[in-house]
């Protein structure tokens, strides 16, 4: 991980947030790609692979809960943080940025949605 003035560059493999540690501040990707894995039964399953313009860990910035999930870099990736009063005072300069938030993460729950209701779903 090496500190830059415009995010840390993390390395193949560097862990970003671990499942289950608390957080407080969400992180947009840069540039690279990182992979969103969260361990079930101890072993782990992809859930997302995201890439420059993409954010996660926008929950912890909502509410005081532990990390959903471990997101680590796939190849060399730089990835700035951003905390709660940075996240609302860029909203109140540009309240589009509010909007394209609601807008991915209502996309997150509704996929979320259908995958449940794909595993619901009684096998023939």
């Amino acid at each position: 991980m090496q500190q830059g003035a415009l995010g840390t560059v993390y390395l193949p493999g560097e862990e970003i947030v671990q499942q289950g540690e608390t957080g407080d501040c969400m992180f947009v990707v840069q540039s690279g790609k990182v992979e969103v894995v969260q361990a079930e039964n101890g072993s782990p399953h992809r859930l997302a692979v995201l890439e420059a313009g993409d954010f996660f860990g926008e929950m912890a910035v909502f509410e005081k809960e532990v990390r959903s999930a471990t997101v680590r870099a796939l190849d060399e990736a730089r990835v700035m943080q951003v905390d709660r009063r940075t996240l609302l005072r860029r909203i109140q300069e540009d309240p589009l940025l509010a909007v394209n938030l609601v807008q991915t993460m209502s996309k997150r729950i509704r996929d979320l949605n259908r995958e449940i209701a794909r595993l619901r779903e009684p096998t023939r």
